[in-house]
C-alpha cells in the first residue's frame, strides 16, 4: 500500500466488515489512514482487517452495534483511549427492508432499519464530534442511497431512512462547519452488494463498492477551503 495525504490519520468506518465499508476501509488504509471498523460480525471484522493488514495498512475490527447506545458509546472510548483523536467517520452500516409495501411490514423490521440506518448515525455523531470539535478538524461522511432522491416500491422504510440521513447530514453539516468540520452524504445508485435485490439487473453495469470509495477519498482529500456536501453517484449505462 502506498502512502498519500491520510497519514496519521485516524478513521472509523461502520459496517466496515464486507461490502461498501470493506472497501471503504482498503482505500483509506491504502492513503496510510489508521482504520478502525466495526460491525456485528467479529469473525467478517477479523479477516477484512487481516486482509487489509496484510497488504501493509492499519486496520483493526471492533464488534460494535450502531443501533445500541453503550455499544456506540464503548466502541467511542476504545478508538479515543487508544489513538486520542478521530479525524474521519464513515456511516456506513446499513440495512434494508424490501419484503412488499409498507402497510404489510412488521413495525419490528420498521424499527430494526431506522435505528440502524439514522439512529445509529446520530449516536456515532454524539459520540465522536466532540473530539472532531476540541481538534478544530474532521470528516463525517454518510452514506446514503438514490433511494434518498427516488420512489422505492416496496422498500418505503429504507428510502424513508436514507431520506431523513439526508436531511440530517444537511443540518449537522451546518451545526459543525464552523469548527472547520465537513459533513457531506453520498447517494450512490444501485452498487453490487448483498444488501438488496437487484433482480433484473446487469451486475456488469452496476457501480462497484471500490466506486463509492473513491468518492470518499475524494472527499476527506480536498483542500481545506473546499466543502463537497452531497454527492450523488449514478452508474454510466442504467443497470
Amino acid at each position: 500500500m502506498t502512502q498519500s495525504s491520510l497519514q496519521n490519520s485516524v478513521a472509523l468506518v461502520t459496517g466496515g466488515s464486507r461490502g461498501i465499508g470493506a472497501a471503504i476501509a482498503r482505500k483509506m488504509a491504502s492513503m496510510a489512514a489508521s482504520i478502525v471498523i466495526c460491525g456485528r460480525n467479529q469473525s467478517q471484522l477479523k479477516q477484512t482487517a487481516s486482509n487489509i493488514s496484510s497488504q501493509g495498512g492499519r486496520c483493526e475490527g471492533l464488534v460494535c452495534d450502531v443501533a445500541n447506545l453503550d455499544s456506540v458509546e464503548q466502541l467511542a472510548k476504545t478508538v479515543l483511549d487508544k489513538y486520542g483523536r478521530i479525524d474521519v467517520l464513515v456511516n456506513n452500516a446499513g440495512i434494508g427492508s424490501f419484503s412488499g409495501p409498507l402497510h404489510t411490514l412488521d413495525p419490528a423490521d420498521y424499527d430494526r432499519v431506522m435505528n440502524t440506518n439514522l439512529r445509529g448515525v446520530y449516536y456515532t455523531i454524539r459520540a465522536f464530534a466532540p473530539t472532531m470539535i476540541k481538534q478544530n478538524t474532521g470528516d463525517i461522511i454518510n452514506v446514503s442511497s438514490i433511494a434518498s432522491k427516488n420512489a422505492l416500491p416496496n422498500g418505503a422504510v429504507y428510502s424513508a431512512s436514507k431520506w431523513g440521513l439526508n436531511g440530517l447530514t444537511y443540518s449537522v453539516a451546518e451545526e459543525l462547519r464552523t469548527h472547520n468540520i465537513r459533513v457531506s452524504v453520498v447517494c450512490p445508485g444501485s452498487v453490487d452488494t448483498d444488501l438488496s435485490p437487484h433482480a433484473g439487473k446487469s451486475k456488469e453495469r452496476m457501480l462497484k463498492p471500490d466506486d463509492v470509495a473513491h468518492v470518499v477519498a475524494m472527499l476527506v482529500t480536498q483542500a481545506p477551503q473546499s466543502f463537497a456536501s452531497e454527492i450523488v453517484l449514478r452508474p454510466t449505462q442504467k443497470p
